[in-house]
């Protein structure tokens, strides 16, 4: 398997082994397909430590975290959740967009986000202490929890915090030649689409167009796909709805593609 490709904006990576080191929580906030979770998939393979990944949502519980009893061969088994195992086993626990599960699964987290390391599972009696390489990094977009779920303080102040934006054009350029293959002049050019997108305030987007978009873009160019309409079908059409809004995207594609 071939490593996590990553590039390094700041001081990222720095602050993530030494928040490991002193066995702190790690809050990652930033928009979506700004490389949140690739750089957790990096950091877990550059300390060497299984990761063991969480995708919340609005019906993400509790016992989908910790574990359940389960029928298995007649016989009536407990099943650890990845929180439990992530504990046993001292891996990287990921858990992404916390701020949408459901309450109870947050308050689940809270005694393995501070001091005691420990989790403790209500239907087997068991408490489990946490292994020592073991290791919490979380994620959620702010400007996406505006309008529905906000992470309480509470939960918030167990974490220290790392702020995530796109990356500067070039290295944004360099993703996205790595990625899929295709040239330089073109990465740029979808670059350069996305850089105008993401300035444009009056659009109104939801979301800004992600590296992510870049990506899928490019893997259509390099597939033969015409650039116009690739852009088009994998950055206007994914970025939104609003008639308004996708003719001003399809333009700015225009005119750089």
């Amino acid at each position: 398997m071939e490593p996590v490709y990553y590039l390094e904006v700041g001081k990222e990576t720095s602050v993530f082994e030494h928040a490991w080191k002193t066995r702190l929580p790690v809050l990652i906030k930033g928009p979506t397909g700004c490389g949140k979770t690739r750089f957790v998939r990096h950091m877990a393979e550059k300390l060497e430590l299984p990761l063991i990944t969480v995708s919340c949502n609005e019906d993400t519980s509790a016992t989908d975290l910790l574990g359940r009893h389960l029928l298995l061969d007649r016989e009536t088994r407990w099943i650890d959740g990845p929180v439990a195992r992530a504990v046993r086993e001292g891996a990287l626990l990921y858990i992404d967009e916390i701020a949408e599960a459901r309450p109870d699964a947050i308050v689940a987290l809270h005694s393995i986000t501070d001091d005691r390391r420990e989790l403790f599972l209500d239907r087997t009696g068991e408490t489990l202490q946490a292994a020592e390489r073991f290791m919490v990094a979380a994620s959620y977009n702010p400007s996406y929890q505006r309008s529905m779920r906000e992470l309480k303080p509470s939960t918030r102040q167990r974490f220290v915090g790392m702020s995530f934006s796109f990356p500067p054009e070039e290295l944004e350029a360099r993703v996205v030649s790595h990625e899929t293959g295709i040239d330089g002049k073109t990465a740029r050019a979808l670059v350069k689409i996305a850089t105008k997108t993401r300035s444009l305030t009056e659009l109104a987007l939801l979301e800004p167009v992600s590296t992510r978009l870049l990506v899928d873009a490019a893997k259509l160019i390099v597939s033969g796909l015409p650039p116009r309409l690739s852009g088009h079908t994998a950055i206007a059409e994914p970025t939104t709805d609003d008639p308004d809004a996708l003719a001003a995207v399809r333009q700015i594609i225009d005119l750089h593609m």
